[in-house]
């Protein structure tokens, strides 16, 4: 990522006060110079804006060609409840804005399938939510050539996921590690009788992480040995995502809380069908998992939603090991995963 460090206005240093204690002046620079794009609007899109909007981007455009529907009160909450019917990016402007407004927030209210590599190249971060396989797979590919970071997020009911690509990232991670010291001593004492002590070491690493594409994660030979002894310790994280991407290609939506039995048994079939087709154990993903997809809600938004937010402002600052490559919510766990899929 090319994202020039510019300096920052006495107001802005009062206002980013607290982040700058946090981590760092040079970092703060570095997010008030960040063009980031973010493309869908509902929980996820605005959990994932609004943290990107307080935490000092230059630039901030929703891009969404949805309309505002009842549904949405379940965990979008940057358009009012007024606007039911207009459209989802333009709605969520005023009180987007009104969060930090030093940040240059915009809507764009197009189809995300019709923007091409000459869009996303003005950006130095695109986040893509509600987006099938195939569509998250484009962007991705039109990023890396583009030399964009790219990240991808949903929410299905109770689990989350999200993915990052940074193509090849360096960063600086602080590294501790304790060494001995030898106390001085007094004049004339001998080597025998000085103490030696341990004491705590800091200093910053300098390292580098290669990334893959969505693409090449969704290609891995999961009946190889080696890959299937790897099967039985993951969580299922993983395999739920590709049977819900199936659910999304097969079906054009996601699982609907008002068909609740009718697309609980299309996702029992497509559990099954997808399963064989990797070559994993049906009993990986059980039927009380399928039955936690439903509805977007609002909790699970803030948790991926947030932890989505701070990989990237760990990317634009360069500083600390981002997640590499997926990070899954796992309800029935109730904790986070990651998952390094594709190397």
């Amino acid at each position: 990522m090319v994202c020039e460090v510019t300096q920052i206005s006495e107001q802005e240093a009062e206002l980013y006060d607290r982040q700058i204690r946090l981590w760092g002046l040079d970092a703060q620079k570095r997010l008030r110079s960040a063009r980031v794009c973010v493309m869908g609007m509902s929980g996820l899109g605005c959990e994932v804006s609004k943290n990107l909007v307080l935490s000092g981007v230059k630039e901030l455009k929703m891009v969404d060609s949805k309309l505002v529907s009842g549904e949405d009160s379940t965990s979008q909450f940057l358009a009012p409840r007024d606007k039911i019917g207009e459209n989802r990016a333009e709605a969520s402007l005023q009180r987007l804005q009104q969060l930090n407004p030093m940040v240059d927030v915009t809507a764009d209210k197009g189809e995300t399938k019709e923007k091409q590599a000459e869009f996303f190249k003005k950006f130095d971060i695109v986040v893509v939510t509600n987006c099938v396989k195939e569509e998250l797979v484009r962007i991705n590919s039109i990023c890396r050539a583009e030399n964009v970071l790219f990240y991808a997020g949903d929410v299905f009911g109770f689990f989350g996921f999200s993915f990052m690509d940074l193509i090849s990232h360096k960063y600086v991670e602080e590294e501790t590690k304790q060494v001995e010291e030898e106390s001085t001593g007094g004049e004339g004492e001998p080597a025998a009788k000085k103490q030696k002590t341990m004491v705590t070491e800091t200093k910053s690493v300098k390292k580098e992480m290669a990334f893959v594409s969505m693409a090449e994660t969704l290609k891995v030979d999961w009946s190889t040995e080696l890959y299937a002894k790897r099967i039985r310790r993951m969580d299922p994280s993983f395999f739920l995502l590709q049977v819900l991407f199936s659910f999304q290609s097969e079906t054009g939506y996601t699982p609907r809380p008002a068909d609740r039995v009718a697309d609980l048994a299309k996702l029992k079939q497509l559990r099954d069908d997808t399963l064989a087709n990797l070559s994993v154990p049906k009993d990986k993903i059980s039927d009380e998992m399928l039955g936690l997809l439903f509805a977007e809600l609002s909790p699970v938004c803030a948790i991926v939603g947030g932890v989505l937010a701070q990989e990237v402002i760990k990317a634009i600052s360069n500083k600390d090991a981002p997640h590499n490559n997926y990070f899954f919510y796992n309800p029935l766990e109730s904790c986070g995963v990651v998952e390094t899929i594709g190397y």
